[in-house]
């Protein structure tokens, strides 16, 4: 049967093809070709062999990772800056932001909130819905990120980011992986040195649309496993090319949430690694840190083996149609990482030439272990807590 494919091809891509047919797509970053085509599985073999493809995955569905309760969320906002900006280092960092653009790929945003007064946004909807945030996990996530202070309270990371990329690739009925690759190619083809994402692959929900398609469980659930493995291959070398492209132009770097399925508050040992595609290589993850007193632990839901942690549980920021709103999750720590990427990029910059290395280094560098309550597993929180440049 026919299934939409995904396919990055290089920019010396014929005018047709035999199987894709006309060529039109608009190049991507570092001279990419994005199509999404339906194709035979049997001729997969055939257009990989092909020395202009770079990577072919079929089109898996992506869901939101929802935000979740933990045991350990703080108290109520008592002061005027939340914890996790202090937690960063961001309250007392000379950086701002300032002249770095950030992408945010979610559920959207609403730009009509004060955190948001006087900034450039420019909106693209992936999903068909139009611009907007109907959830508000989006709206959330870029609070964090790059958000003003509302009624004295302050709870965005950089606030000197002036223009901002918002993706709308989440909808009601989720999203797919062509979305969003399609959304980092915007991304970095409107100038976004971060892009942030709190999204994962949805295996169950694209085995079930196989079995729904005819196939038998056993075999819907191979073919799953085949496109999970080529979702990840493609997130890694899609990856790689926006990397690459730093060292000539422009530097991105994309930072992504490792997941909320661990249940260590039920089991200790419940761990689930990190998840596509924050688990790609050349994707930064971030599991969730929470605070205990004046000590951090590992939130009992962040996945394990990210490269790096932020605050992500209760955290205070902007809510869809105004004020604020208290959530826990990996999504919440990476909006924290993102922020302070913006925070690095702009140290970096103003002491020579920004790349994509150096940002990644110093970024993923810059996380502590100072203060994480004793006994924690390193494979748990990465390099630690990101700390802001000082």
């Amino acid at each position: 049967m026919k299934e939409p494919h995904i396919i990055l091809r290089s920019l010396s891509a014929v005018t047709r093809d035999p199987f894709l047919g006309p060529m039109s797509t608009p190049s991507g970053p570092a001279g990419i070709v994005v199509e999404v085509e339906d194709i035979e599985r049997s001729k997969v073999g055939s257009v990989t062999q092909h020395a202009d493809v770079l990577a072919i995955a079929p089109s898996m569905p992506m869901k939101l990772i929802e935000p979740l309760d933990a045991e350990d969320a703080p108290e109520p906002l008592a002061q005027n800056t939340t914890w996790g900006v202090k937690a960063v280092g961001a309250d007392t960092s000379p950086f701002t932001g300032n002249g770095i653009v950030v992408a945010v790929l979610d559920t959207g945003i609403d730009a009509s909130h004060p955190a948001f007064a006087g900034m450039t946004i420019e909106q693209k909807d992936f999903t068909g819905e139009g611009n907007g945030d109907q959830n508000g996990h989006g709206t959330h996530c870029a609070g964090t990120i790059f958000g003003r202070d509302v009624n004295n309270t302050r709870f965005g990371v950089a606030q000197g980011v002036q223009k901002a990329l918002i993706g709308k690739v989440l909808g009601n009925q989720g999203g797919s992986s062509e979305q969003i690759v399609s959304a980092i190619q915007w991304a970095v083809q409107g100038g976004a040195n971060v892009i942030s994402m709190s999204l994962g692959i949805d295996f169950p929900g694209f085995q079930q649309r196989l079995q729904n398609a005819g196939l038998p469980p056993a075999l819907a659930t191979s073919r799953a496993l085949e496109g999970y493995r080529a979702n990840v291959q493609l997130f890694e070398k899609l990856a790689a090319l926006v990397r690459a492209m730093g060292n000539f132009s422009q530097t991105t770097i994309i930072v992504a949430a490792a997941g909320n399925e661990s249940q260590r508050n039920v089991n200790p040992n419940f761990e689930i690694a990190v998840s596509p595609p924050a688990v790609a290589d050349g994707i930064i993850s971030v599991a969730a840190l929470g605070q205990v007193g004046t000590t951090f632990r590992v939130a009992p839901f962040s996945n394990t083996g990210a490269n790096i942690s932020g605050p992500g549980v209760g955290i205070l920021s902007a809510k869809t149609g105004g004020g604020f709103l208290s959530l826990s999750g990996t999504s919440m720590a990476t909006p924290h990482v993102a922020g302070v990427a913006a925070l690095w990029a702009e140290r970096i910059r103003s002491f020579g030439f920004l790349n994509p290395f150096a940002l990644t280094a110093q970024l993923v560098g810059s996380g502590v272990t100072t203060g994480m309550q004793a006994g924690f597993d390193p494979f748990d929180v990465g390099t630690g807590m990101v700390r802001a440049p000082q």
